[in-house]
């Protein structure tokens, strides 16, 4: 799948860093943006199945904050594209200017990975739409001490719909160090509970290098 890899290290290459939730919007300065992710898997061929408990979880907490008008900074918690526990603080600044729909945005983060220290570059590319956005985020995990290098893109539709609710549709694909390369697809529909609450419900399944299903609970919090 050099296609994949192509594109991730051209995207993770051709500015500097990242991936993320406002991927190449920044954050308003002195807003914070937290957001909580649990998905649960099961094999897609049912006729495996021993019982109805999970074979995979998943769980992130993904923190932005908007330091100033162009610099946003934030913490990525949970697992990485390997699938070991990963802790990564970064920064990310747009490209260009910022009054036009295509935005571009450069990321470098610096943190562990199943406790070994990884650097994390990447870009991320956003075209806002009438009623909605497109994103494409790819990022690279550089390991410091072995130069083993795992890779993501995620490519994301969002769509605006009434009252503050959202549909997202990413196909997120990657490709760790050694491995094959993976490609899923995660539906999801974003529906505030309050104000400043919002949560989100979807589901996931694998296309290529992944065979299981799952569902995806987060919740999103915005000040």
């Amino acid at each position: 799948m050099g296609i994949i890899r192509g594109l991730t290290l051209a995207l993770a290459l051709a500015g500097l860093a990242g991936s993320a939730s406002a991927g190449a919007w920044p954050r308003e300065e002195g807003s914070l943006f937290v957001s909580s992710l649990a998905r649960l898997s099961w094999p897609q061929d049912i006729t495996t199945w021993t019982s109805y408990e999970p074979t995979g979880e998943y769980y992130t907490l993904y923190v932005e904050y908007g330091m100033t008008e162009r610099l946003t900074v934030g913490l990525d918690l949970g697992r990485a594209i390997s699938g070991g526990g990963k802790d990564v603080a970064f920064i990310r600044l747009p490209i260009g200017g910022q009054e036009q729909r295509l935005r571009l945005a450069a990321e470098l983060g610096l943190g562990q990975i199943e406790g070994d220290m990884v650097l994390r570059p990447g870009l991320s590319l956003g075209l806002g739409l009438g009623h909605g956005w497109l994103a494409a985020d790819g990022l690279a995990e550089i390991s410091l001490g072995s130069g083993e290098t795992d890779l993501k893109l995620d490519l994301t539709w969002g769509l605006n719909l009434w009252d503050e609710r959202k549909l997202i549709v990413q196909f997120q694909t990657g490709q760790q160090f050694g491995d094959p390369p993976f490609v899923r697809v995660e539906p999801t529909l974003v529906q505030p509970l309050t104000k400043r609450l919002k949560t989100q419900i979807g589901g996931s399944y694998g296309l290529l290098g992944d065979s299981s299903m799952g569902l995806t609970f987060g919740l999103w919090a915005e000040f």
